[in-house]
């Protein structure tokens, strides 16, 4: 017990000094005024700006709000996840979330797209009572960031944070309506940035925050201590469905982004470079050899796509686009995500170890990722790998002229959901590398496979055109 107080009173003191550098001086205040350390001038100018959102549905939602890759990971949302609350009737289900007001001129409120799908009616209150009808201005599901508008006077608004100074450790506020019950602070820390990978579908880069999120802080603010926007809240990992420190924030920069496209369209017209691909990890790096270290592996290039018109290669890394870094496939897909269609973008890409620059022109649409599973100590005359059937085979003079070589192994056929069709196998591929080095038939192949590797890239021929296909 000596220890808790003892660990209390240290945070308290860091915390005091915290206040008294931001929260009283952020109102601007003379600091001799008061000597008790406050956020309160700061959130006074803060909390105007966040809104209570009510909908109505006039039917059943059919979306579960549990939609992440983890049975743990729910979103918040005030209609029980998606169903109906006992004793409601299936003619108008209400539920409720939270709202950011970023433009006071033109009544613009950014909410989640989660709190408002299926609504038949939206309704935004104010911290001052007031109530106003909102109007769907656009919504986008993949970044669950939805736009709303208000036409009403006297507004206050957030800006927004520059995320790129936002550091691991900075304290954040999150504001919001929790179950319902009115506005409400809480108070933490940023717990880690850029995380991703909770729902492969969506486009994410969320910052992680301890400060206490529940059902209804969907939309609202999260701030620092300047009162700047940093993120909108957005989802929580919790067993039991309320807070457990582990919540996660859209990040300022990406709503910025996505709030642009709703204004002008009403929708995000999603960029397509025409790749596939994953990334690339120390096990594929020692493999490949790139020289790259980390990034965007391609695997393969969709014809007649942007890349390849830009001449981007499979077995290219992709480490960089318009000046930013890319360390990552979810780097580069989120990049793309938000570039606007026609667009002309530079990327920086390593192919054979050398660093290289190109530049491309987005066309529309998605990209993917291509994952699998590896198989050990193989036979040498197994015809099946990791779900597919294989043969040995002469190549046509087309095939061979592409390859390089005259024999190589076919893939006969692929079972639906295998190790292999996840990773990117399909009926008629023509594998001729395996790790770099060339494969003449099956016994080569199954030796190559065989080694103790984590990783195996395989080299393969499809129509002509060569692909890299990653099995992890």
């Amino acid at each position: 017990m000596r220890m808790s107080i003892r660990r209390t009173g240290i945070n308290l003191l860091l915390l005091a000094s915290l206040m008294t550098t931001f929260g009283v001086n952020a109102a601007g205040r003379d600091e001799t005024q008061s000597t008790v350390p406050s956020l309160a001038p700061m959130l006074e100018q803060v909390t105007p700006a966040v809104v209570s959102i009510s909908t109505t549905q006039q039917a059943r939602v059919s979306r579960d709000f549990r939609s992440f890759d983890r049975d743990d990971l729910r979103r918040f949302f005030e209609d029980n996840e998606g169903r109906l609350p006992q004793g409601s009737p299936r003619g108008g289900v209400r539920a409720s979330g939270s709202g950011v007001i970023v433009d006071a001129e033109k009544g613009y409120i950014v909410t989640n797209h989660h709190v408002i799908a299926n609504a038949s009616s939206i309704t935004a209150s104010l911290k001052d009572g007031r109530e106003f009808t909102a109007t769907l201005i656009g919504s986008d599901e993949s970044t669950d960031v939805a736009l709303l508008k208000i036409e009403a006077s006297d507004l206050q608004e957030l800006d927004f944070a520059d995320v790129d100074n936002l550091r691991v450790g900075d304290y954040v506020l999150a504001i919001g309506n929790p179950f319902g019950i009115g506005q409400t602070v809480t108070s933490g820390i940023v717990s880690a940035l850029g995380r991703g990978g909770l729902n492969s579908q969506n486009y994410e880069d969320f910052i992680q925050t301890d400060a206490a999120i529940n059902m209804g802080n969907s939309g609202g603010a999260l701030v620092d201590l300047e009162g700047h926007l940093v993120g909108m809240n957005t989802a929580i990992i919790s067993g039991s469905g309320s807070s457990a420190g582990i919540g996660f924030a859209v990040p300022a920069d990406m709503i910025s982004a996505v709030v642009g496209y709703l204004e002008r369209d009403g929708e995000v017209r999603r960029g397509q470079l025409g790749v596939q691909i994953q990334d690339l990890t120390a096990a594929m790096e020692a493999v490949l050899e790139t020289g790259a270290g980390r990034g965007a592996l391609v695997t393969s290039v969709l014809p007649d796509s942007a890349a390849e018109v830009a001449g981007i290669q499979a077995s290219d890394v992709i480490v960089g686009i318009d000046g930013q870094d890319v360390k990552s496939s979810r780097d580069l897909r989120n990049a793309i995500g938000l570039v606007g269609v026609d667009k002309e973008i530079k990327l920086a890409l390593y192919r054979d170890g050398r660093k290289q620059q190109v530049s491309a022109v987005i066309g529309g649409g998605e990209t993917s990722v291509a994952r699998a599973e590896q198989d050990k100590g193989r036979d040498l005359s197994d015809p099946t790998y990791i779900g597919a059937q294989l043969r040995s085979v002469d190549l046509d003079p087309a095939t061979a002229k592409a390859s390089g070589t005259d024999t190589a192994v076919q893939v006969v056929d692929v079972a639906q959901g295998s190790p292999a069709y996840r990773s990117g196998l399909r009926p008629g591929d023509i594998v001729v590398q395996v790790n770099k080095e060339p494969v003449k038939n099956l016994r080569e192949f199954n030796a190559k496979v065989s080694q103790n590797q984590s990783v195996t890239a395989l080299g393969v021929i499809r129509e002509n055109r060569r692909l890299l296909v990653i099995v992890s």
